[in-house]
């Protein structure tokens, strides 16, 4: 029989039941599936003929938690982590069938994934972009960096590691006078970060623009792997009000002074785990909001300070080390007070004097910088283009 597990007080158990103290229920899934809260005192199996996902949020689990997964489908399944977590191996992520193990919460965004086997697929090999030797964990990995559109051309089907992001989005247009004088940062580009199957083949790698003046960046991706570009924080046109946009990472608020409105700032695409909204700017229209980045939200303007942008993501968790950041959020402008900075040392900052905000630098994903306009019409700041890594173990 199956033990009536998570117990309540005063619950009373029989001998039975106390016996079958590790009998949890099986909750199977034919989908892609998001673990909720719960799903650590059941054993989660999938079972589907095609790729699958279980996805692992941030602040879902805590500490000693332990969530067992499973897939018996002829479909690999892999153990994907959502925003703002990490999920560390030293087997594989991918379970092909009747693969399974499990997490083993170490805080609120930080896993450890116990593969134990049955099913599990190997590592191929690949060649495309620039190719190094790393080290991570112990671990030996060939990495493969794509700054550029280019071929990923696999030798050997199997596992591949993979993290990209999209192209940061732009931070809108402003204009002199009455008006949208004051805007957001951009979104920082989405981010995407899974451990995938491909067969032997070539596979076109797209890298992402980042976005022009009131655009949003352009997605990254190759196979079924994608990574969507980060929200504006406004109108491409220079003398005319737009709306923040969601993205990857949403684009923060706008100070629009002609109708005593402010903007909302955006989420990012709905349904998805690959970043954080944009900070909303608040009534006083002193200031605009950061634009969200790939690991938090984007600030709210206090007063006539301009809000934050979101923090990247650290890709040495990745590629190995020392700390670095991409797909920040830009920071939001002011009218004559400070203005935001952004979201990390890639991120890019806002104006709180006329002019334009600072545009991302390549291959950094991270959003422009909000734009202040009190005499001349001036354009936002351009996104950053995003990047592609793959790796594979050697």
């Amino acid at each position: 029989m199956t033990t009536p597990f998570p117990f309540v007080a005063s619950q009373v158990l029989t001998a039975q039941q106390l016996n079958d103290i590790q009998n949890l229920p099986i909750s199977d899934k034919t989908a892609s599936y998001v673990l909720v809260a719960g799903d650590e005192t059941k054993r989660t199996i999938m079972n589907a003929a095609g790729a699958t996902t279980i996805t692992v949020n941030n602040s879902i689990f805590t500490v000693g938690d332990v969530i067992q997964v499973a897939n018996k489908g002829a479909g690999t399944c892999t153990i994907t982590a959502g925003a703002g977590v990490t999920i560390n191996t030293s087997g594989s992520l991918a379970l092909a069938q009747y693969g399974g193990g499990y997490l083993l919460a170490l805080s609120a965004s930080t896993f450890t994934f116990f593969n134990l086997g049955g099913g599990g697929a190997s590592y191929g090999v690949a060649t495309g972009g620039t190719s190094s030797s790393i080290t991570v964990g112990g671990l030996n990995y060939t990495l493969l960096t794509f700054t550029s559109d280019n071929n990923l051309v696999v030798s050997k089907a199997g596992l591949f590691d993979v993290l990209m992001f999209g192209g940061g989005g732009a931070s809108g247009a402003c204009f002199a006078g009455t008006g949208l004088q004051c805007t957001g940062g951009g979104g920082g580009g989405g981010l995407f970060t899974s451990t995938i199957y491909l067969s032997a083949a070539t596979y076109a790698v797209k890298v992402g623009a980042g976005g022009a003046s009131g655009r949003n960046g352009l997605g990254s991706g190759f196979a079924n792997a994608n990574a969507s570009g980060g929200g504006t924080s406004g109108s491409p046109t220079v003398g005319q009000a737009g709306f923040p946009s969601s993205g990857g990472s949403g684009g923060g608020g706008a100070d629009d002074t002609s109708t005593g409105a402010w903007y909302i700032g955006q989420p990012a695409f709905i349904n998805t785990v690959t970043g954080y909204a944009g900070g909303t700017t608040s009534s006083n229209r002193q200031a605009a909001s950061g634009g969200g980045g790939a690991a938090s939200a984007g600030s709210a303007n206090s007063g006539t300070t301009g809000g934050a942008g979101g923090a990247g993501y650290d890709v040495s968790t990745f590629i190995g080390g020392s700390a670095l950041y991409k797909a920040s959020g830009g920071g939001g402008a002011s009218r004559g007070g400070t203005a935001g900075l952004g979201g990390s040392s890639l991120g890019n900052n806002g104006v709180s004097s006329q002019g334009v905000g600072l545009s991302g630098a390549a291959n950094t994903a991270a959003g422009g910088g909000g734009s202040y306009s009190p005499s001349a019409d001036q354009a936002g700041a351009a996104g950053a283009s995003g990047i592609v890594y793959v790796r594979f173990k050697v």
